[in-house]
């Protein structure tokens, strides 16, 4: 099979094309006819293979079966590409030139939500723009960096839950323990989250996730889709 692959990170719950156009592969599934990212990690298209063609024969002709024939081209014809993604892991060569990337002030950061208090959610930051770190760094959004209005009105279990994935801004280096992080702008926010009952939730306005099986909705500081 050929394989070719995007030069595109993919972040959970990313939209990666419609199901009637690609095959889920490892790493992704399924949600209303579109095929979504289950993972960070790279998108890679696996090409179906192509029908052979007629064999050639020197001096006999045999007889084709025409049934298996008839079977084996309406199931190429019908294949469809595989896309999947995977975790971005490169050679060892690779891994020793590359330089280590660090969070600086103004970057767009992808991290996962480690705990929360009444004053502070505590985050691993995964990923810096489009470079997946090889090492995590911690960050923490405080209260006050939640959103940008009503500040006093703000309570983190309402923003943030442990687990939780978070597009967020680094706005300072913060201390020598953690980056400063802030969500207050639209596009920030939890963008993947599992509910109590452990499934994967879906945004059905900008505070609050719904989660498919239960039907119960949680309170959350939602990121406006790209």
């Amino acid at each position: 099979m050929a394989l070719a692959q995007i030069s595109t990170v993919a972040i959970p719950g990313q939209l990666l094309g419609p199901s009637n156009k690609y095959s889920a592969g490892p790493g992704t599934h399924i949600h209303e006819s579109n095929l979504y990212s289950s993972l960070l990690g790279t998108v890679s298209i696996t090409q179906p293979e192509k029908a052979p063609g007629p064999a050639k024969r020197m001096h006999r002709i045999a007889a084709l079966n025409t049934s298996n024939t008839s079977t084996s081209s309406t199931t190429n014809l019908n294949a469809l590409p595989t896309i999947s993604v995977s975790p971005a892991a490169g050679s060892t060569a690779e891994q020793q030139d590359k330089r280590e990337v660090l969070p600086e002030v103004g970057n767009v950061v992808l991290c996962r939500v480690t705990r929360i208090t009444p004053r502070e959610a505590t985050v691993a930051i995964l990923v810096v723009g489009d470079a997946v770190l090889s090492a995590q760094w911690q960050g923490v959004v405080r209260v006050q960096d939640v959103r940008a209005t009503e500040k006093d009105r703000v309570k983190i279990y309402e923003s943030f839950r442990p687990g939780d994935i978070v597009r967020a801004q680094v706005i300072s280096l913060g201390d020598q323990a953690n980056y400063y992080l802030t969500t207050a702008n639209n596009e920030l926010g939890v963008i993947m989250a599992t509910s109590e009952a452990g499934n994967t939730m879906f945004p059905v306005s900008w505070k609050e996730y719904k989660d498919p099986e239960t039907g119960l909705s949680e309170a959350r500081k939602v990121a406006k889709p790209f």
